[in-house]
């Protein structure tokens, strides 16, 4: 399978605006998510699309705030229904837009669930056109610890710019 946007890296965490600029250029593609090892069903349903702002105090006792948008999946088959065009499900989004505010940078949640087992929070990675059909993987949203994160991606940082080329003023790899 190829990234639509091969000069993106796959990501496993996109945000509302990357998934519908990834979705630009294959309108007529059938867009299939997969979660728990499989591929929604060919009847699936957008049933809810909503946006967040929400404050918090995280575990380090510090304020958070950040904006979320969720999009609710109903899983299931009917009649002889195919799998959403990615252009239908772009214009969902734009007649949700119509009422409520989705800012596109926002952290993306999918809200997946049959109608029977209980829903359940997923985040979707990059986009990939396979044979005519866009493919959107969806990982379980685990817990974070939001002040933990931000520190691993300073440490992260450091590591990458610290193991880059060497410079005159830069000498700290082994």
């Amino acid at each position: 399978m190829n990234a639509i946007d091969n000069g993106k890296i796959q990501e496993d965490d996109i945000s509302l605006g990357l998934l519908l600029n990834t979705l630009d250029g294959e309108r007529d593609a059938p867009l299939v998510f997969y979660y728990d090892g499989r591929p929604v069903k060919p009847g699936y349903h957008i049933t809810e699309v909503k946006a967040g702002q929400f404050s918090a105090l995280h575990c380090g006792a510090n304020p958070e705030a950040w904006t979320e948008i969720f999009i609710q999946l109903w899983d299931i088959e009917e009649g002889d229904r195919t799998h959403m065009p990615a252009g239908k499900f772009q214009a969902i989004i734009r007649k949700v837009t119509d009422h409520v505010q989705l800012d596109g940078s926002a952290k993306l949640t999918f809200e997946v669930s049959d109608g029977v087992r209980p829903m359940q929070l997923y985040c979707a990675a990059m986009p990939i056109l396979s044979a005519g059909t866009v493919h959107v993987s969806l990982s379980p949203r685990p817990a974070s610890c939001k002040p933990r994160d931000r520190w691993l991606a300073e440490e992260n940082s450091k590591a990458a710019a610290c193991c880059g080329p060497r410079t005159a003023t830069r000498g700290c790899c082994a």
